[in-house]
């Protein structure tokens, strides 16, 4: 599910660091590795595999954001006749990790990177994750290499991937290899990354298949303070991204026929979140034809334009519900990800997602024509409920730092007002009547004279007064980037409007807006 992230300069995250850690003990985050499993991962790092295929002299790179160092995929891409030869190398921690050893243990009850503004927890050990797992630059690493040939069109012809040793040849950044995108200096296999993604966004509209930019939340110093804004995504970040899809989808077909594996999965769009969602756009300024798909406006929007960067947050909505579906032997029915309109399998970020170890370890064995491994099936009914487990607690984590972060910075602006626009609503009445919903006059008027304490004539029927009804609701704003509650009477839904700022308050995390009418 696409994250509603927060970076932190240093300053601001020496401001908020005792309160993030509060976060984390209160909502149970993992902490420090036991020492049986960071004595376990030291030997198997000084003991790295040197097993697989030689592809060292594969020119692989990476593509992340500056500093990281848990670098899961290393690509490279070639022309072959009329069509593409991707491949793409994935880290293998199954290389370094016992089945049921120390690491495996704490694994299970980790199941992703925990991601903060302030760094990453992160599902591995430092020493695998960050070191000897990672395919750093210029060094040799095991990885799993994906070696997948595309038509002309950018449709899959073949698919395997194997065991290997690797040698990444540069950390690049997003903004590096976009700016040699379009200086005209990068190399070849770069090159060919925006004609290959390019193709696969065709072939994913085709399909009827959604890729939602979207924009960052960062905190900039502003005149002393700081400052929410939205950092637009870069064209080669959703040309990169199309690679792991690809890869993904490749991966699902190999598990459906070897008759094992475990699908990413997500039902259609709820029709009211849609429904929701147009009003949303209306409110922005956004034009959004009657006879146009969501994926079809999507396509239109430009990340680093305010209005359009709020209305990517709020369209995430979409794809809430994701799961996903484990099976060894039965087929299920086709089991579609709705908004990749394909079948599709987490293979690419083992070093940050444990899922994606088993997927890989049945797409190899699918390849070589062996079995699937005993350690893998024994964990596939399992992996379901750890996965939303874990997902579930990184997502609430993830929630309160951001929520934490948008209290902090709007502490000092209580009062103050801004523009919004209503995106959604919970309405809820002044209080209720005591026959628990009698006549429409008394349940509209909330609750009666005696409930109140006074005269019980003034509940009569014939001299009630119906008042405006409070709502409450929620307020997406473009600058600053931000979304949380607003109360008011009557709020319009979808529509522009002025609130102003009435709680900033970093202890509950809570922030809040009412609507201006006067």
């Amino acid at each position: 599910m696409p994250r509603r992230t927060v970076h932190l300069d240093s300053a601001a995250t020496q401001t908020v660091g005792p309160a993030l850690a509060e976060i984390r003990k209160e909502l149970e985050v993992p902490g420090p590795f036991s020492e049986d499993a960071v004595a376990e991962a030291e030997v198997a790092a000084a003991a790295a595999p040197t097993g697989g295929l030689d592809a060292t002299d594969v020119e692989f790179v990476t593509i992340d954001p500056p500093g990281a160092k848990d670098l899961d995929q290393a690509l490279h891409l070639a022309r072959q006749g009329d069509g593409y030869l991707v491949r793409y190398a994935i880290a293998d921690p199954a290389s370094f990790v016992t089945p049921g050893g120390a690491i495996d243990t704490e694994l299970a009850d980790r199941g992703v990177t925990f991601y903060g503004p302030d760094g990453s927890i992160t599902l591995h050990p430092p020493v695998l994750s960050e070191g000897a797992a990672s395919l750093l630059e210029n060094v040799e690493r095991p990885a799993c290499l994906w070696e997948i040939v595309l038509d002309a069109t950018g449709e899959i012809t073949s698919a395997k991937v194997h065991r290997a040793r690797v040698r990444s040849r540069e950390q690049l950044t997003y903004d590096e290899v976009q700016e040699r995108i379009d200086a005209g200096t990068a190399s070849d296999s770069l090159a060919l990354l925006a004609v290959v993604g390019g193709l696969r966004q065709e072939r994913e509209r085709a399909r009827g298949g959604v890729s939602l930019e979207i924009p960052e939340q960062e905190v900039d110093v502003d005149d002393g303070g700081y400052r929410l804004e939205y950092r637009a995504t870069l064209p080669v970040e959703e040309w990169n991204a199309q690679i792991s899809l690809l890869t993904g989808i490749a991966a699902a077909s190999l598990m459906r026929g070897k008759r094992a594996g475990i699908f990413r999965t997500l039902e259609q769009a709820d029709p009211r979140d849609v429904k929701r969602l147009r009003r949303a756009a209306h409110g922005l300024g956004i034009d959004w034809p009657a006879d146009a798909s969501y994926g079809d406006l999507l396509a239109t929007l430009d990340a680093a334009v305010p209005a359009h960067a709020a209305f990517a947050q709020e369209a995430t909505s979409l794809f809430r519900g994701a799961g996903y579906l484990a099976f060894d032997g039965e087929l299920p029915p086709t089991s579609e990800h709705a908004a990749i309109a394909a079948e599709y399998a987490h293979v690419t970020a083992p070093l940050r997602r444990l899922v994606d170890r088993y997927g890989l370890e049945v797409c190899l064995a699918a390849t070589a024509g062996t079995d699937v491994p005993d350690w893998v099936r024994e964990a596939l009914p399992g992996l379901p409920k750890i996965m939303s487990r874990s997902g579930q607690r990184a997502n609430s984590y993830e929630r309160a730092c951001v929520d934490l972060i948008e209290a902090v910075l709007l502490q000092p602006r209580v009062g103050e007002t801004f523009d919004g626009v209503i995106v959604d609503l919970n309405e809820r009445r002044n209080g209720r009547n005591a026959n628990n919903g009698g006549n429409a006059t008394a349940g509209a008027s909330g609750t009666n004279a005696t409930d109140r304490g006074g005269d019980a004539k003034a509940a009569d029927a014939t001299s009630a007064v119906v008042p405006a009804v409070v709502q409450e609701g929620t307020v997406v704003l473009a600058d600053p980037a931000v979304r949380a509650t607003v109360t008011g009477a009557n709020l319009p839904l979808g529509e522009s409007v002025r609130i102003r700022l009435t709680v900033a308050d970093p202890g509950s995390r809570d922030v809040r807006f009412e609507l201006v009418t006067d």
